[in-house]
């Protein structure tokens, strides 16, 4: 179906345009003109930006957010708080997931995400055995779960072997992840079916860590898989650099930039503990770093050297990792909010003097992150309608133009600034909810009340 819309202004690729005329068509930019008025049949709105990645999720991890922040008896960490999401997966079944992803996904997109990188680790049944069939009903759920939003996915499997660097033998909580390199093959077939009818899906490939994976296993890995995103949690934590280097006698970063082939299909997750030549090759190499600044700080992981990567040229995307909190502009909001906390200075992020910190933080999460999920993104003829519009009577947001709708939304905002959100033509939120958010919140509801019974 043929559909036109008229935007005041519109973000595109050449930056801020007034007055843009959008044809969508199948669910694509059939056409974009500026400076061209509207039609009496448009659907008229104000300002338009594009849709957002989230490179970094792990969907069924939203039903236990908030449930982790009661002190323990020795120092929390994110090692204590590992375990109580050990605690929280075990009862899970596969309708259990597609109803907390749902909630997770309708939550993404309300906050201007439109597309989302699922690290889908969550593989078997309780007791460690894989499912009957293909073995991909979590797979399965989570793709159902992506259809009833209308949220893109990039489906990321992953392979989990080990607890710790060496080949460790895993632990008993860690039973509904493993996998070895033949039965993770079958399970990547099946994510891969499982995929096959959402549009614009994408499937690449993620070795959990070099705790969880060894140097053998990558190997094996890269050379079955050599097409498509590539996504590695690297430096999250402390114990883990000790515990690389204790083995190996190298950083997490520092191996894999001498014995992987990083380049442009890579992204190293979180990358907190990486030192500056680490940070410097990265962005030589076209790597994408994957941050997920809320969850960094709920968990206490630190601080990722982003001041110094960013002049080096480093690409960078934006996740909602644990989902302890789905917000986007939250997350555009503390990549730099944290440097400032660390460098005690302001704009840090800004490309240049007078340049907006907003809309710099946008542009590389949008560019970096659609990089890393295996896809083109934007307001550009032929590409997927995926864009928000934002509600300009927002009292926040009064008398704003150009990079400063981005500024307002992110720093000063609160919340109530989306209006719409389109995903693939398909208008998936109205008056800031999700369309199906009632039927959705609702299921979630009852899936939580049960597994806490």
């Amino acid at each position: 179906m043929i559909q036109t819309l008229h935007f005041s202004e519109a973000l595109l690729p050449t930056g801020w345009a007034r007055d843009v005329r959008v044809t969508l068509d199948d669910g694509h930019f059939a056409a974009i003109a500026a400076n061209t008025g509207p039609q009496p049949h448009d659907a008229r709105h104000a300002v338009a930006l594009p849709g957002l990645p989230n490179l970094h999720s792990h969907a069924f991890q939203r039903g236990m957010a908030g449930m982790a922040e009661r002190r323990g008896p020795a120092t929390d960490s994110f090692w204590t708080w590992r375990e109580a999401m050990y605690h929280f997966l075990d009862r899970m079944s596969p309708d259990d997931v597609r109803a907390v992803a749902a909630m997770a996904f309708a939550e993404m997109l309300e906050s201007g995400f439109t597309r989302v990188g699922e690290f889908h680790y969550l593989h078997h049944d309780p007791k460690g055995a894989a499912y009957a069939g293909s073995g991909g009903a979590m797979a399965e759920a989570v793709a159902e779960a992506a259809l009833e939003s209308g949220i893109a996915m990039t489906l990321l499997p992953v392979f989990y072997a080990h607890a710790d660097f060496g080949g460790a033998p895993p632990k008993p909580g860690q039973r509904r992840f493993i996998c070895d390199l033949d039965s993770f093959a079958r399970l990547h077939e099946a994510c891969g079916a499982a995929i096959a009818d959402l549009p614009h899906a994408v499937l690449g490939l993620a070795p959990h860590s070099l705790r969880a994976v060894t140097e053998e296993e990558l190997a094996a890995l890269l050379a079955t898989h050599p097409a498509g995103p590539v996504h590695i949690h690297a430096a999250e934590q402390v114990g883990e650099l000790e515990a690389s280097l204790k083995f190996n006698g190298q950083r997490p970063v520092e191996w894999l930039l001498d014995h992987a082939p990083l380049d442009s299909r890579w992204c190293l997750i979180h990358a907190t503990h990486t030192t500056e030549a680490e940070a410097s090759a990265m962005a030589a190499r076209g790597v994408v770093a994957g941050l997920c600044p809320v969850t960094e700080a709920n968990l206490g992981d630190g601080v990722f050297p982003m001041v110094h990567y960013r002049s080096e040229g480093g690409r960078f995307g934006l996740g909602t990792d644990s989902n302890v909190l789905i917000d986007a502009a939250e997350e555009l909001r503390w990549i730099e909010y944290v440097q400032r906390l660390t460098h005690r200075h302001r704009n840090l992020l800004a490309a240049s003097q007078d340049a907006s910190t907003g809309g710099e933080v946008f542009r590389g999460a949008l560019a970096g992150g659609s990089q890393a999920l295996g896809v083109t993104a934007g307001l550009t003829e032929g590409l997927a309608a995926d864009f928000v519009t934002l509600d300009t009577a927002h009292p926040a947001l009064a008398g704003a133009s150009g990079d400063g709708w981005i500024d307002r939304w992110v720093f000063s905002a609160r919340g109530g600034a989306i209006d719409g959100v389109w995903r693939a033509g398909k208008q998936v939120v109205s008056g800031g909810r999700h369309v199906a958010r009632d039927a959705i919140a609702a299921r979630y509801r009852d899936t939580i009340a049960r597994l806490l019974a």
